[in-house]
């Protein structure tokens, strides 16, 4: 079984929404893009903005122009920048948590195709609320540039 339909299996409720918002019963998602990659770059990240209309926890997600999703965060360390996957990222009830460059962010590996500035790519999202009921946001992202501008923005 794949990996995205395993996330499909496991997540139970699907909302279909856009790139530029998206709602479901627990979360709330604004801002979703995807780096732009040159031609053979086999890792890119998905960045977005999620609030929760209630506690949830942040599990992972999946796509079907990548091989894995994994949710990572930079820190620094005795100077030197480290990134290394994480296991959820906790949104609070009403809190706004941003998944960005530099931060948390999803790391999306093995990519299947060359992601160009203007495309839309699918990403699902798997979020767990307090009673343990799991929901699958789905989202079609923008894909932006390398720099992370829009397309035709300069």
């Amino acid at each position: 079984m794949s990996k995205t339909n395993s996330v499909a299996k496991q997540a139970g409720v699907l909302a279909l929404v856009t790139a530029c918002g998206a709602s479901a019963q627990s979360i709330e998602v604004k801002d979703a893009w995807v780096r732009g990659t040159v031609p053979a770059q086999k890792v890119t990240g998905a960045f977005m903005e999620i609030t929760g209309k209630k506690a949830v926890r942040l599990l992972g997600a999946a796509s079907p122009v990548a091989g894995s999703v994994e949710i990572h965060n930079m820190t620094m360390r005795n100077g030197v920048m480290k990134m290394s996957p994480v296991n959820g990222v906790d949104v609070p009830a009403g809190k706004t948590v941003k998944l960005a460059p530099g931060g948390y962010h999803m790391m999306m590996m093995g990519l299947k195709q060359q992601m160009k500035a203007g495309e839309r790519v699918a990403l699902d999202l798997l979020v767990e609320t307090a009673d343990k009921k799991r929901e699958r946001v789905s989202l079609q992202v923008e894909v932006r540039d390398i720099a992370g501008n829009r397309a035709g923005a300069h």
